[in-house]
């Protein structure tokens, strides 16, 4: 089986954006499971949270990862995959997992929409709470971690290639 590369990090360092291109440049398909699951759920990250809260999101989320099994793929995961242990378990045997690290300065000039883009966050939790608490996350996960910090988009994607 052809290996996946499988996207991590927070919201904002650009897993689906940099997913598609890495897809064209590695002759392979891309897939979002943030994506996957407003299409299954018929409704977007923030419509679930505001009508549940962020654990069910992260309960949805589980499932879709754990539903992904898919060979010759770029999968850009949502920012709190690694939050479920079975689910990055389960990644991992498709394939290497690469985490965009951005630092909080730029994550913070990318990111306006802090308030209501469906993060799966604590209702009262800073962005940079919750960027302390999933960067451990990251890098516990992380086959390759990549600092995107200064770099453009063709140069991380080249990066990514060059070290896989």
């Amino acid at each position: 089986m052809s290996k996946s590369i499988v996207l991590i990090g927070m919201p904002g360092a650009g897993k689906s954006t940099l997913g598609v291109l890495l897809a064209k440049e590695t002759a392979r398909d891309f897939v979002d499971t943030d994506v996957l699951i407003q299409v299954r759920e018929g409704k977007t990250l923030q419509e679930i949270l505001n009508e549940t809260d962020y654990l069910n999101l992260r309960q949805i989320e589980e499932q879709a990862l754990l539903s992904v099994d898919l060979s010759q793929h770029v999968i850009a995961t949502g920012g709190s995959a690694v939050y479920s242990e079975r689910g990055m378990q389960h990644l991992a045997q498709l394939g290497p997992i690469v985490f965009l690290d951005c630092s909080l300065a730029e994550l913070r000039r990318r990111i306006q929409n802090y308030e209501t883009r469906g993060i799966a966050r604590r209702p009262e939790q800073s962005f940079e709470a919750l960027f302390d608490e999933r960067n451990a996350l990251y890098c516990r996960y992380a086959n390759l971690v990549i600092h995107c910090d200064g770099l453009s988009q063709q140069e991380i994607v080249d990066q990514i290639v060059g070290q896989l």
